[in-house]
């Protein structure tokens, strides 16, 4: 082959190599041209979703508001509705997540005994007040101490919050606002009483509000150690992803070290779970035992309510104008690392 014909070829290949590289560099420019319009339409569009969401979690709140002034009695139809429709919504949602464990929690357990004593069995004396010790105790305590935040413009909080919150209006409702429960409550002795809810004898308001509850609760309580801990514990470990409560907590508990990851440490790190459920069962017995005064006190009640519902909402507050900018800032701070690599590729 001639030297003409080898420069010929050479000149072509350099020629192609040079097409093929302007052709690659300017398909990268298209893609992450596409790639930002994307992001940028995401962002529109989640910005969309929040704001959609914010406006009916307002109006749904104002309603709900007025109608626990104007109709008490039909809270508990509210309530049932709302669990029949969102928790199986959630489940769907968790399970993508690989967070569905967090339905075998205590707060799901009692909702569902809630549920079943609202629709078939809702002039039960005694289910009512274990429901009521449940929905007051440490549904509502949980509410306060783990921060549940009302944030209007998240689906997810919002159910969060009334999964805990809304139980206790409900039992309270009909505690103390029923129209129904007010004619009922006559003492013993009175003509037309009907013995629900009116109760005399502290012995039996301790029993159904504090030792019946307890029972049930530990019932619960070995449920879950035995679904989670031996019957699916090997899932759990194959596959570190899968959260459960235990592992939320624990995980942001030695991020933070704080006192509940101190505590749950005292018997060593091998003993953190037999902790967890020991701390557990403690806040339990402590929040049950102040069912009692709550449920005798008309004025605590009043003032239990105001707590739950301001809690919520500050925690909210807090989360809107403390956390959101952090995490904002977080995320335009991982933007502005991705574009030195994302030019670096592009050349």
């Amino acid at each position: 082959m001639s030297d003409n014909e080898d420069y010929a070829d050479y000149t072509y290949s350099e020629s192609s190599s040079k097409s093929k590289r302007r052709f690659r560099d300017r398909s990268k420019e298209v893609l992450s041209k596409q790639a930002v319009k994307i992001a940028k339409r995401a962002e529109e569009h989640e910005r969309f979703i929040n704001k959609v969401t914010h406006l009916l979690g307002v109006l749904s709140f104002g309603g709900f508001c007025f109608l626990l002034g104007a109709r008490p009695q039909d809270i508990p139809l509210v309530y049932c509705l709302f669990y029949v429709v969102f928790v199986p919504l959630r489940w769907i949602y968790y399970r993508f997540k690989k967070w569905h464990y967090y339905l075998l929690d205590f707060c799901y357990y009692a909702n569902t005994i809630f549920l079943v004593d609202l629709l078939f069995y809702p002039r039960n004396e005694k289910l009512f007040l274990v429901c009521f010790s449940f929905a007051e105790g440490p549904l509502a305590w949980a509410l306060i101490v783990w921060r549940c935040s009302l944030v209007f413009s998240s689906v997810d909080k919002i159910v969060s919050v009334l999964i805990h919150l809304l139980p206790g209006l409900v039992f309270f409702t009909i505690r103390w606002w029923n129209p129904a429960t007010l004619e009922a409550m006559q003492p013993e002795g009175t003509a037309g009483r009907d013995s629900w809810p009116y109760i005399e004898d502290k012995s039996y308001l301790c029993t159904w509000l504090f030792l019946v509850p307890l029972v049930v609760y530990t019932l619960w309580q070995v449920l879950y150690f035995l679904i989670v801990n031996v019957l699916r514990r090997q899932r759990l470990l194959r596959d570190p992803e899968v959260m459960t409560s235990y592992r939320e907590l624990s995980k942001k508990a030695q991020k933070a070290n704080n006192t509940w990851w101190r505590l749950s440490g005292i018997l060593g790190d091998q003993n953190r779970m037999l902790m967890y459920i020991v701390l557990q069962a403690i806040f339990t017995v402590a929040t049950m035992a102040l069912t009692v005064p709550i449920f005798l006190s008309y004025e605590l009640s009043v003032v239990f309510q105001i707590l739950k519902v301001s809690a919520a909402v500050w925690n909210g507050g807090s989360f809107l104008l403390e956390v959101m900018p952090r995490q904002v800032i977080l995320k335009e701070k991982k933007k502005s690392e991705m574009q030195p690599i994302q030019s670096q590729n592009d050349k």
